[in-house]
């Protein structure tokens, strides 16, 4: 299985940009989760503290430019929904993250397994 020299610097600068734009989703959905983590423990943090107060508390939620004034267990209850939505997306994350990077090693291991077969030959 002889593959020309230059089919092999084309395939091998294929699979170099596969791995590139997988490096690059890898960072960009690290980000993302990072951010999301910090948004659940936000609003794990005011669920807690909210949690402390006697359900006949006046709690304000802001709404644009203005507060609207929101019953304890209601804005409980948004938050618990809030929380585990956010926690469906870092799931899904997670699982395309270590499919992102799966791919990259997978190119890595490509590139090196034609760089060296070329240099036996």
């Amino acid at each position: 299985m002889s593959i020309s020299n230059e089919a092999l610097q084309k395939l091998v600068r294929e699979i170099e940009t596969q791995a590139v734009a997988a490096q690059q989703q890898i960072s960009l959905v690290r980000t993302q989760m990072a951010s999301k983590q910090r948004e659940m423990r936000l609003a794990q943090l005011t669920r807690s503290e909210i949690s402390s107060l006697p359900s006949n508390t006046a709690v304000y939620e802001g709404v644009g430019k203005m507060f609207v004034g929101v019953p304890v267990p209601a804005l409980q209850e948004k938050l618990g929904s809030q929380i585990k939505e956010i926690e469906g997306e870092v799931d899904g994350m997670g699982k395309r993250l270590h499919y992102l990077e799966t791919t990259a090693k997978n190119s890595q291991e490509h590139i090196e397994k034609m760089l060296k077969g070329s240099g036996q030959a």
